[in-house]
């Protein structure tokens, strides 16, 4: 069983990143498919600045992947079957959250260079307070369920979804995509305003690899919400993994799609609006599932 859920996330995670390629060259129009984009970016010329850290060069990305793996093997493919069966597997997720900052700024710092660092400093002032409003909405999402564990979450939707007891949720969630997967008006790490941030001074096989890795956490991070807000595995006929891919397509779609409608502000605006307009309806949105449950 536990080799059977290891191959179903390495599926979930290599057909989800060719899936994430496609989208961002449909919904985004960012070039070339996805194997095409690859192979350009494979044969491109490796960058070197002066005096890098080239442990953490080859570390950002190996992080960012693993990250994206960890969150994705506590998400349960069948009902009650997680690769990582947790009754707190809505903490584990919110640490590969919270270390996804570091792994952005490791990104930013070890070039050595300008506009990378920035851009990790720009990235780690924004992404920290969204992970209060993450926060926020996952416990009020294990509320109904009465359990941290994303299989409970999932066994609490048979009657109805999150995503209609809880309709701000979802919303409020895709943001914390966008911020963990660095895309739209929430990439202040590799925007182009910076001449490509954290990835400024990146190519070849590097810029490959960190670019997997994104994609990779796109998967992950839509798969939680798949599982948290739209029941994950469960639905009529199909089997369980096969709703869990579609649910998690369908949130890619929108995370890719709202990155592409909503415009970058600048990272002073966005503070604002996190601090008190975000922050506030978050709270707002777990204290009224907090009543629901009673």
């Amino acid at each position: 069983m536990i080799l059977l859920l290891a191959l179903a996330l390495v599926v979930t995670l290599l057909g989800g990143v060719l899936v994430g390629g496609w989208l961002d060259r449909v919904v985004a129009g960012r070039g070339a498919g996805p194997l095409r984009a690859a192979a350009a970016l494979a044969v491109r010329g490796s960058v070197r600045t002066e005096a890098p850290d080239d442990l953490l060069q080859r570390l950002a990305p190996i992080l960012y992947l693993a990250l994206a793996a960890v969150g994705l093997s506590v998400v349960p493919f069948a009902p009650g079957a997680a690769l990582v069966e947790s009754p707190v597997g809505i903490v584990i997720w919110g640490s590969c959250e919270a270390l996804t900052i570091i792994a952005v700024f490791l990104h930013g710092w070890s070039p050595n260079a300008p506009f990378p660092l920035i851009g990790a400093y720009r990235y780690v002032a924004i992404a920290l307070p969204v992970m209060l409003p993450s926060m926020f909405v996952l416990i009020a999402a294990a509320l109904p369920a009465e359990s941290l564990s994303l299989s409970a979450i999932v066994e609490s939707q048979r009657d109805i979804w999150n995503v209609v007891r809880q309709p701000l949720g979802l919303p409020l969630f895709v943001m914390v995509g966008l911020t963990l997967t660095l895309r739209g008006p929430m990439d202040y790490a590799d925007a182009a305003d910076m001449a490509g941030g954290t990835s400024a001074e990146e190519g070849g096989g590097a810029r490959l690899a960190w670019e997997i890795a994104r994609l990779a956490m796109l998967v992950s991070v839509s798969a939680v919400a798949a599982a948290v807000f739209l029941g994950g595995p469960l639905g009529p006929v199909l089997p369980g993994p096969v709703w869990l891919w579609f649910k998690t397509a369908a949130v890619m779609a929108l995370i890719v799609l709202a990155g592409t409608s909503v415009t970058r502000t600048t990272p002073s605006r966005m503070l604002g609006l996190i601090w008190t307009i975000v922050l506030p309806l978050s709270f707002l949105h777990l204290g009224i599932a907090g009543v629901l449950a009673l």
